[in-house]
Parts: C-alpha cells; structure tokens; sequence
C-alpha cells in the first residue's frame, strides 16, 4: 500500500503556454508520480488505477474535462482531489477559490492537506463537479469543432452559437418536485456559482448545500435566450419572467427529439438524463 500523490497531467493543449505550464507542474511534481494522458478517458482510467494502488492525494492538473475524469475515476473512494489548474477556463478551481494563476501556490495547497467536503452531483450513470447543460450550450459544444477551437480559440464558441441560433429550440419536459414549470427550451444546472468562466450564474448556489441550483429558460428562440443571458450574468437576481431558477435535489429531463447533454463542458450523451446529488461525498484540497 504506497501512500502519496499522483499527478494526472493533461498535456493535450499544443500552445506555449501549455508547454510552459506543463514543465512547470513537472517541475512543481518532481518527487511525484506523474501519469499523462494521451486521450479522452484516460484520466479517469488513471484515478481509477490510483485509487487501487493506495494513493491518497489524485491530483488533475489540466482544466475542468480533465478534472471532470478523474473526479469519475475516484468518486465514491478515500482518495482526495488536488488541482493543479493548466486549462483554458479552470471554473471549478475558481470556486473553490484557488489561486489559478500561480501553480506554486496551488502545489503549497496540495501540501497542505486543508480539505472540504463538496457536493457530487451525477446525471445518469456519469459524475460533474461544477455545471450541466441540456440543449443550447450542449449543442453549441457539440458542433465546435477541434479546427474551429485551434482557429479561434473561445471565440470558436460564438460562432458555433450563431450558427444555432437561427434553429428552433427543442421542447424539453421538467420532472421535479421543486420546479415552478414542466417545460423549458434551456435548461442549465449548477453545483456552484460559476458558468463559463468568472460569471456567477447560479446566484444561490453553495457548492456543498446539499442543492443543485436550476435555471430554465421558457419556450424562447435562441436568439432570445441569448440576450437573456446576459440578464443573468450581470444582474443580482433573476427577475425576467422568461427564465425560472429554483433549488433541488433531484431532476429529469426529457425530450421527444434528440437534445445533447453537457457535463463541464463535454458532451455525454443526449436527453432523457436525470440529475441526482451525493451530499458532500468529494474530498477536495482548498486554500485555508
């Protein structure tokens, strides 16, 4: 039984930058076991193997899909998550408060061993620790292409978008004891605050409160949901009639079409999808 740390690295990004920060976090690990990853589900295969060979601390250092892969790799074990945050958007570090812009003072954090218990929520058979979305940002990350991503970056996100937006939204079927409304055209879900970056969408949310926090957006156009959208980052309450947010634990989405379901920011599958909650199951290393 070898305590310790393992690093799961996700050397996939092709930039500088992400050379940079890979011999950084190499550097950072030296006394450490290191494990890249060479493609899409290895880093959950890696936390699983972990897991089995008596590591402590499992520590993703790469952005939220990485962290998303090895949080399934470890979920429901004694393993305790560490992150060292090398990815684009890095949203999950950023609510718990880590200091993503320094690896060294992440690596301290690793060290120091304060842990918090947060909530694991899980839509079907597969966990997510920040966000979930089923429809249009689902739809939007499964039509952005890896070519699109290289050309623009972010950006590639938007043009997607516009593409959509002119589409009819599907019509998806709400099944909670907790919603104000049986039918949605958008729906997103969060276990803390923040969506796409540094915006606080989920006004609510806590990320170990025992809650999912759901925004439905009413039979819209795209076009619409977008310039609702920004209602919702930049405002402190929800007040337009055309958007619901409530609180629960448990939640189905159907649908009679095929609407894609994103967890993180990956796409995993397609509607029905029930979301569940694992109350503050996920050991993760925070700043004190």
């Amino acid at each position: 039984m070898s305590a310790g740390t393992l690093i799961i690295l996700n050397p996939a990004a092709h930039s500088d930058r992400a050379q940079r920060k890979r011999a950084e976090v190499e550097s950072l690990a030296a006394d450490c076991i290191v494990y890249a990853t060479t493609g899409a589900g290895d880093a959950e295969l890696m936390a699983r193997r972990g897991v089995k060979e008596g590591f402590e601390k499992i520590v993703a250092a790469g952005g939220d899909g990485t962290i998303n892969e090895v949080v399934n790799g470890l979920a429901g074990t004694n393993a305790t998550l560490g992150l060292l945050p090398i990815g684009t958007m890095n949203v999950f570090a950023n609510e718990l408060g880590l200091p993503v812009h320094d690896l060294q003072l992440c690596w301290d954090i690793i060290k120091a061993d304060n842990t918090r218990a947060v909530d694991l929520p899980k839509a079907n058979q597969k966990f997510f620790v920040q966000l979930a979305g089923v429809g249009l940002d689902a739809q939007v990350v499964k039509e952005t292409s890896a070519q699109l991503k290289r050309n623009f970056g972010p950006l590639s996100y938007l043009i997607s978008a516009a593409q959509i937006a002119a589409r009819q939204p599907p019509r998806l079927f709400i099944h909670s004891d907790d919603a104000p409304i049986k039918e949605g055209s958008f729906v997103l879900l969060g276990n803390g605050r923040l969506y796409g970056g540094p915006f606080p969408f989920f006004k609510h949310a806590v990320i170990d409160d025992g809650k999912l926090d759901v925004i439905v957006f009413k039979s819209l156009g795209y076009l619409e949901i977008i310039k609702y959208l920004q209602d919702v980052v930049f405002s402190s309450q929800i007040r337009v009639p055309e958007i619901e947010y409530f609180q629960t634990r448990r939640l189905r989405v159907e649908s009679e079409q095929s609407v894609p379901v994103e967890l993180d920011g990956e796409v995993v599958g397609n509607c029905p999808v029930e979301f569940t909650l694992q109350e503050r199951s996920l050991r993760v290393l925070v700043p004190e």
